[in-house]
């Protein structure tokens, strides 16, 4: 008897583990139907525009989410759930593993995540100070910080290797999905609303109506019907 109630205490406290995880972008996935977004780091968003050693444009924020799904493979991960996303209620904040592994370091490490600060409490000052020495991920060439684009900050300072005169204006440039959402109000905006040009504080792009609606945005007021 004993050791049956043992044996549930166990499952019941165990850490959410899955097969196959969901990853939505650099810094969120998916595990066994939880959403959590990986605490102390920032990866670049999704849409993301980074230059190379060679000055050349790439998608950063895909090549992020990529290199997670890869270097995951179908292998189980294992998260702790540090309790909600107090931003975003849909989410979780997590500390990740595979095969014993941190995720959030990993990512910090590899070049495809910044250290965030007030949340990582200086957690990955080094790896990031590695990831930098070493040109890993994005710091192989010039780049904003994602927290920067998101605020769509275009006079916040560059990051990585030397940028060329023009590498702000291509950095910061608007992405062809026109669509603004905001992460924090839910609300997304459309050319011709009325707060379309004053919304820029952590903006989520979209291409159509119906790509944010499925993500749970509802439209501006103030848009014409």
């Amino acid at each position: 008897m004993r050791g049956w109630i043992a044996g549930l205490v166990l499952i019941l406290t165990s850490p959410v583990l899955a097969a196959e995880p969901i990853v939505s972008d650099g810094d969120t996935l998916t595990v066994d139907g939880t959403k959590f977004r990986l605490d102390g780091i920032d990866a670049p968003e999704f849409n993301q525009i980074c230059l190379d050693e060679k000055d050349q444009e790439w998608k950063c924020g895909l090549a992020a989410r990529d290199a997670l799904v890869e270097w995951i493979a179908k292998r189980t991960v294992r998260c702790d759930d540090k309790g909600p996303d107090k931003i975003h209620p849909d989410r979780q904040i997590g500390i990740c593993f595979v095969d014993g592994k941190e995720l959030n370091e990993w990512l910090v490490r590899q070049g495809w995540a910044l250290n965030f600060e007030p949340y990582a409490r200086g957690r990955f000052v080094a790896a990031q100070a590695d990831a930098a020495k070493n040109r890993r991920g994005m710091w192989k060439g010039c780049f904003a910080a994602p927290w920067d684009i998101r605020r769509w900050k275009k006079d916040a300072p560059l990051m990585g290797s030397p940028c060329s005169p023009d590498a702000r204006e291509r950095i910061f440039r608007e992405p062809a999905c026109s669509i603004k959402g905001n992460r924090r109000s839910g609300i997304y905006h459309m050319p011709g609303c009325r707060s379309y040009d004053s919304t820029t504080h952590d903006v989520k792009w979209f291409c159509s109506e119906d790509e944010a609606r499925a993500e749970g945005y509802t439209k501006a007021r103030n848009c014409p019907r």
